[in-house]
């Protein structure tokens, strides 16, 4: 019923000079309605995208493009009998995987969709599902520029188009590069699968890395006393997940999915156990660890621990769903945390703050990367159960001291 009232109201404030969008608070948004036939794939039946924009006149040159490129996706999926178009629109679960049979195919080569789908088969094991989505964005990108074509048919101008369509889209350098690594992965993982005798047209294709991107700052030390004061003295859940981030630098996923399980105090060291849920998943297998808890952090998860809430989540604030809604605590975190920190400082910096305080006491660099949960490079690293918890909490509470 919620659905169904829904859509009748982005229906009734769908605006008349530009198909397909709506406008609300001033900014458009992208709508369209998801045909019958491929409603089965789809566990909403509109998709709804903000544009990111107040001019008209943006609104609908975005609008147009993003209305081609769904009706190329649409095709594709009524052709290769797959769900993967509009993975991040709301698409359910895949359907079974029908793989590229060359015995039965004239080309003698799987199509891009085709090598998508086997792919996300065997890579996408036990990956969040930030990576499905991610990898099948980056070939409906492709496809809606260059059709879906067998792998062989692909060229260097699809890739260059490819390039160009990403820079006048606005990204940043770091985000075509990423777009790029996802292609060239699901190119190169189906000629090798395959043994065909391709060349990757998207390898070496050139592009300004640092355009657009800006280094993620560390707050300074007496910013983040001013926060934890702050937090203090407002004393609610949002402020205690802020704490909590501020003296252990957690990723703000991490603590926004905690369970009360989740949160240690009863032992000789307090901690918190950082692992992989349902609603929240980790970054990287290193992300999994025990972190200690100190200052304001303990402060933090005594806090969220007893409030009396009903919920066994840390902060059900951010766990209504059946997913950490991890982009709304950032959304209204930052918006409070901009007032008290330097420019260009966001939760996230409080990660770059951590590693820089670990520097500070000569922490090593792997039991840093043990407490923040980054990835360690060498296979020895990847040995044993690391270091005791005991020894990370020395470490921590000489760097927050």
């Amino acid at each position: 019923r919620r659905s169904s009232c829904r859509n009748r109201l982005l229906t009734i404030m769908q605006t008349n000079s530009i198909p397909y969008t709506f406008n609300r608070h001033g900014y458009y948004y992208f709508t369209r309605r998801v045909p019958k036939d491929l409603a089965h794939h789809y566990s909403r039946l509109r998709i709804v995208e903000c544009l990111r924009t107040t001019s008209a006149r943006q609104a609908k040159l975005q609008a147009q493009q993003a209305a081609a490129k769904l009706e190329a996706y649409w095709a594709s999926l009524r052709v290769a009998h797959t769900s993967l178009p509009g993975a991040d629109y709301f698409v359910t679960q895949p359907s079974t995987a029908v793989f590229f049979d060359a015995n039965k195919d004239s080309t003698g080569q799987p199509d891009l969709l085709q090598a998508l789908e086997l792919y996300l088969h065997l890579k996408g094991k036990n990956r969040p599902k930030s990576f499905e989505a991610a990898a099948s964005r980056t070939c409906n990108y492709l496809i809606g520029i260059a059709g879906n074509k067998c792998l062989g048919d692909y060229t260097r101008a699809d890739a260059l188009k490819f390039r160009e369509w990403l820079v006048n889209r606005g990204l940043t350098g770091s985000s075509v590069t990423r777009n790029f690594s996802y292609l060239k992965a699901v190119f190169n993982f189906a000629v090798s699968e395959y043994a065909l005798d391709v060349r990757n047209p998207f390898i070496g294709v050139y592009h300004d890395r640092q355009a657009g991107v800006t280094k993620r700052q560390p707050i300074p030390m007496q910013n983040i006393k001013r926060v934890q004061a702050k937090c203090r003295q407002i004393d609610d859940d949002m402020r205690w997940l802020v704490a909590l981030l501020s003296d252990t630098g957690l990723r703000l996923a991490e603590g926004a999915g905690l369970l009360k399980t989740d949160i240690h105090l009863d032992c000789e060291v307090p901690f918190v156990r950082i692992q992989k849920h349902p609603w929240r998943g980790l970054k990287t297998r290193s992300s999994e660890r025990n972190v200690p808890l100190v200052g304001q952090a303990l402060w933090a998860a005594e806090r969220a621990l007893h409030a009396s809430c009903g919920s066994a989540f840390a902060f059900a604030r951010y766990n209504q769903t059946d997913t950490t809604a991890a982009n709304s605590a950032s959304a209204a975190l930052n918006k409070w945390l901009k007032q008290h920190v330097p420019t260009g400082c966001t939760m996230h910096s409080f990660r770059h703050s951590m590693r820089d305080r670990l520097r500070a006491v000569q922490c090593p660099a792997d039991i840093a990367d043990q407490i923040g949960g980054w990835a360690a490079d060498g296979v020895g690293q990847g040995y044993g159960s690391g270091y005791p918890i005991d020894v990370t909490y020395d470490w921590v509470r000489q760097a927050i001291a």
